[in-house]
């Protein structure tokens, strides 16, 4: 009776170990699905933050143009003035290029994240199964032992 109470004992930890390694793996791949929904996020908003960019030199221009206008300035032949857009243009250029690269940094590192999260469910996964199965040769062995005692 020992004997069966023993195995039994064997058989429902590895259950349990089994059970559990599951509901990590189940946890990292909700984890990781988390992750890539904020990795679409951050698409959404770089992409926000580039329009918002170039809304904002088209208004700039717009103003810049008025401005120097107002102010009696040949838009098409003042030099100072063309260098002026010029440098606005390529201000603009340089914020949408950063703005594209730092969305891409951290799309890559929600990527990372994402991958890791799976990699430890699986690896969560295997450990409860080796456990599981450690489990069960252990309560194998021991009923033997007593078995021939």
């Amino acid at each position: 009776m020992l004997q069966m109470l023993m195995l039994g004992s064997s058989v429902l930890g590895a259950v349990g170990q089994i059970a559990a390694g599951k509901a990590q793996q189940e946890a990292s791949r909700l984890n990781a699905f988390n992750i890539e929904t904020d990795e679409v996020r951050n698409k959404i908003q770089t992409l926000q933050n580039s329009r918002n960019r170039r809304e904002q030199y088209i208004a700039n221009s717009s103003i810049n143009n008025t401005m120097f206008s107002a102010m009696g300035r040949d838009i098409g032949s003042d030099r100072s003035v063309e260098a002026f857009f010029k440098k606005q243009k390529e201000t603009t250029a340089e914020d949408l290029y950063n703005i594209a690269y730092m969305g891409e940094a951290k799309g890559a590192k929600l990527k990372q994240q994402a991958t890791a999260q799976r990699i430890e469910g699986r690896a969560a996964m295997q450990s409860a199964t080796i456990g599981a199965l450690t489990t069960l040769a252990s309560g194998y062995y021991e009923y033997e032992t007593i078995k021939r005692k």
